[in-house]
Parts: C-alpha cells; structure tokens; sequence
C-alpha cells in the first residue's frame, strides 16, 4: 500500500478515473496493524485495485469532512467520492468481498 497524505487524498478523489480504497489507520492501533496485514494479503491478489493507507493523525480535516467515526477504516472510492466506509475488518475473505466489486466498476 502506498502512504498516501489529505492533499494526496483529495488529488486523487478529484482526477479518479477508477475505483480505488484507502485504509485510515494510527500507528498506535494494534486492531489497525491486524486490518493491514490482512490488506496486504488482498493486495498481493488485487493488484490492478489500487489500495492506499493514510494516517490519520496527519489528515484531520479529511476525517471531519469524510465523518471517519473511528480506525481502522478502509473508505472506498467511486466515482472521485467516498461510497462506502467498512470498520469491521473481519477476516480476509471479508475484506476481499468488499473490495472485488470495486474491480468490476474499473474503466
């Protein structure tokens, strides 16, 4: 996953010409370290979705305006907005049906 900052963020939502998900973590949050192991795992499948993370301490604004209630979150991005916000990080398999309709919405 690419580190990714609010000004990279907001580049990204505006330029988006296909889907993508960003995960908000703290470094401090042991619950945040277990969701980006399981990211990764999708990543390493998933590779044409692109996946970013962004700490969260560094984009405040972005979580009052996107209304982040808490970390780990994993934000997903369509059509240059935030369509959906998943917090329950689950389990792998979860994870990747979340994400795999993000792939069919690629152009």
């Amino acid at each position: 996953m690419t580190e990714v900052d609010s000004g990279d963020i907001q580049e990204r939502c505006k330029n988006a010409d296909a889907a993508f998900a960003i995960y908000f973590y703290t470094p401090m949050c042991g619950t945040c370290g277990v969701a980006e192991k399981m990211l990764e795992v999708i990543e390493a499948t998933m590779t044409a979705l692109p996946l970013y993370k962004c700490n969260i301490n560094f984009a405040p604004d972005l979580a009052r305006e996107w209304k982040i209630e808490s970390v780990p979150c994993l934000s997903l991005i369509e059509g240059g907005a935030c369509s959906r916000k998943v917090y329950a990080m689950r389990s792998v398999p979860d994870l990747y049906n979340v994400l795999k309709p993000l792939m069919k919405k690629e152009t």
